[in-house]
């Protein structure tokens, strides 16, 4: 797509004919292709509909009712932020106490939107004239909203110093690498610091020169790669971890390492000092075995705090101990729970090995299953289908590790959770 293209998906015409569209159905192209060609579309706008039909219908699981609204590029789409998280980095630059945000790195806009819905001048670049062509067409109308050709390495240069005292930075780096694909024709994704675009080195200097800034980046973020000062947020959406947000200056909360989980409408925030040493003492009897046993609660803290390393929050909200260092599972005898963890109940501690997995399918009359792994190697699904029978009963079962070996816990949700 060129900005050209871009220009008449997002005139009137273009927009009428995107809206006319069906809902899309891969089944449906070629004839849909022939309707638009009769009527006189050109091939190239043709092709461009029905991509834009094709990404918007991928869109509505991460973008809900902006899906519809929005001009997509397939990059774009990936990077984009889903909106209940876009709105929670408008309100930390918002409560920074600046009027404006440099967006820099803008993709299709998605943040940017959620900067303006929150009251914010929006300055809004990118360094593709095509994806920032894609921003200006979904920022159009938005009041006090700009969109530009640009890099983040000059995006202050000139501005006077009353101005920049007013203005926040946003970074969205680039962590693909242009005209290189992977196998599934996407544009290959990059996970060093250094390979983003603009560089970490380029973002902390942005950041130290405006009172606040926040860089949106890989769940993969090293935690030995927090700032000085600055805040490291983990961030999941229904048990998926979307992001990691460094925060700097003045929409820092807490320096360190913290972790929203959002589930539905709800929210919660574990930070380092809810996991600080001292904070109660976790009981010791799981470290010598005693908790692994039937009876006993297991609770799955949410990946998002796995991620940021504050599973021992869980550990002392629920005075338990982790089963193994680093896979997110804590087991306690007692009945307290947080709402940021699932919590089970352990109906039988089994044998780990194939055989004994069998033996136990046909004893417990296993029909559906569903397997939670963390810790271990291992194809589930490859598992999953070995241990089913046709009919039955639908068991669930915990795959990790507890002191180095590999152990296997049948166990229920329970309903209060």
């Amino acid at each position: 797509m060129d900005p050209q293209t871009v220009e008449q998906l997002a005139s009137p015409e273009g927009r009428e004919l995107l809206a006319s569209l069906p809902d899309y159905d891969e089944g449906a192209v070629l004839g849909l292709t022939s309707t638009l060609r009769a009527q006189g579309v050109s091939p190239e706008l043709t092709a461009a509909l029905l991509t834009q039909s094709r990404l918007r219908h991928r869109a509505r699981g991460k973008l809900g009712a902006l899906a519809g609204r929005l001009l997509l590029t397939a990059d774009g789409l990936e990077q984009a932020t889903r909106p209940q998280v876009a709105a929670l980095h408008a309100a930390r630059l918002t409560h920074s106490g600046v009027d404006r945000v440099l967006d820099l790195g803008c993709g299709i806009g998605s943040d940017a939107l959620a900067f303006a819905d929150a009251g914010l001048a929006v300055e809004a670049v990118d360094g593709d004239p095509v994806t920032a062509a894609v921003a200006a067409a979904n920022l159009s109308g938005v009041p006090r909203a700009h969109v530009s050709v640009g890099l983040a390495e000059t995006a202050l240069d000139g501005r006077p110093a009353d101005e920049i005292a007013r203005t926040a930075a946003w970074f969205d780096p680039a962590r693909r690498t242009p005209g290189i694909a992977d196998i599934r024709g996407r544009t290959k994704r990059v996970f060093r610091l250094e390979d983003m675009s603009p560089t970490w080195e380029v973002v902390q200097q942005v950041a130290a020169a405006v009172p606040a800034a926040g860089a949106k980046l890989s769940p993969s973020f090293p935690h030995q790669a927090v700032p000085p000062g600055a805040e490291a947020q983990w961030v999941s959406v229904d048990g998926e971890v979307v992001e990691c947000v460094v925060w700097w200056g003045a929409a820092v909360r807490r320096p360190g390492r913290c972790a929203t989980v959002l589930r539905g409408d709800q929210a919660w925030t574990v930070a380092e000092e809810d996991a600080a040493v001292g904070a109660a003492a976790p009981p010791t009897e799981v470290s010598d075995g005693v908790y692994l046993r039937e009876g006993v609660y297991l609770h799955e803290a949410d990946k998002a705090v796995v991620r940021a390393g504050l599973v021992a929050a869980l550990e002392r909200a629920v005075d338990g101990t982790e089963v193994e260092p680093g896979v997110g599972y804590v087991l306690t005898a007692g009945e307290g729970a947080v709402p940021w963890a699932r919590r089970y109940r352990v109906l039988e501690v089994l044998d780990a090995g194939p055989k004994a997995l069998r033996r136990w399918a046909r004893r417990r009359d296993v029909g559906a299953l569903t397997i939670k792994k963390r810790g271990v190697p291992g194809d589930s699904e490859a598992l999953r289908r070995k241990l089913i029978g046709k009919t039955g009963v639908e068991r669930i079962l915990v795959l990790t590790r507890h002191h180095g070996r590999q152990i296997a816990l049948e166990v229920e949700a329970c309903a209060s959770d």
